[in-house]
């Protein structure tokens, strides 16, 4: 390129500026970028996963801290009044049992209710369940259960009369104490859901027709808890 043609180019530059590009205004997007706007839906399900995390720590730290334990029932007594087989098949009973219920926790209160006892012989119901009132047990205490069970004119297979009948000629009749209901554990403010409580004490009894009261427990009754 000659002198000459970048002389006029210059010239040309001197007569006709070039204009600054403009600055981004205040208003101008391209001045301040957007950030992406979150939706409604996904900062609620964030809030209600944290919600979930947080309720799932206390629970946590609950059972933790209390561990509640199942309850503990032994069964210590039984006295007969009555226990006769008519005909056709039915029994006449009315018993007496001493079991006892004890709370092994120690910031845990069990609360009782719908609560009920009856007896089995050879797997059949001799007595109507008999309702129990509520309980409602202190931590770490024992509480004792006398349900006193009658029944009048139950009916019962020909293989029960006959196996009672026998029973009572040898002198040792086996029973079965059922307490059932519902129950639900309570610390402080907090209480769990209610759960079905089955409760069977199979026991060996010295017993023969016609004695009345007082009858000795052969053996340790065993006591099972369903929870």
């Amino acid at each position: 390129m000659s002198d000459y043609d970048q002389q006029k180019i210059q010239n040309e530059s001197v007569r006709y500026p070039q204009k600054p590009s403009p600055l981004p205004s205040s208003n101008d997007p391209r001045k301040y970028p957007s950030s992406p706007r979150r939706s409604p839906a996904k900062t609620l399900c964030t809030f209600l996963l944290i919600l979930v995390i947080l309720a799932g720590l206390v629970v946590l730290i609950l059972w933790l801290v209390y561990r509640p334990h199942k309850p503990n029932f032994s069964l210590v007594g039984a006295a007969i009044y009555d226990l006769n087989v008519t005909s056709p098949p039915y029994m006449s009973t009315t018993m007496q049992f001493t079991a006892l219920a004890r709370n092994p926790n120690r910031r845990v209160r069990l609360d009782y209710d719908q609560f009920s006892a009856i007896v089995y012989y050879k797997g059949q119901a001799i007595t109507p369940p008999v309702v129990l009132p509520p309980l409602f047990q202190k931590t770490k205490s024992t509480v004792i259960l006398s349900p006193l069970i009658r029944g009048a004119s139950v009916p019962v297979s020909v293989e029960v009369a006959n196996g009672l009948l026998i029973d009572e000629v040898y002198g040792v009749v086996g029973l079965r104490l059922v307490l059932m209901g519902k129950m639900r554990y309570k610390a402080g403010f907090v209480k769990t859901k209610h759960y079905e409580v089955y409760v069977k004490c199979d026991m060996l009894v010295g017993y023969k027709k016609g004695f009345m009261g007082q009858v000795p427990l052969l053996g340790s009754p065993d006591c099972q808890l369903d929870l």
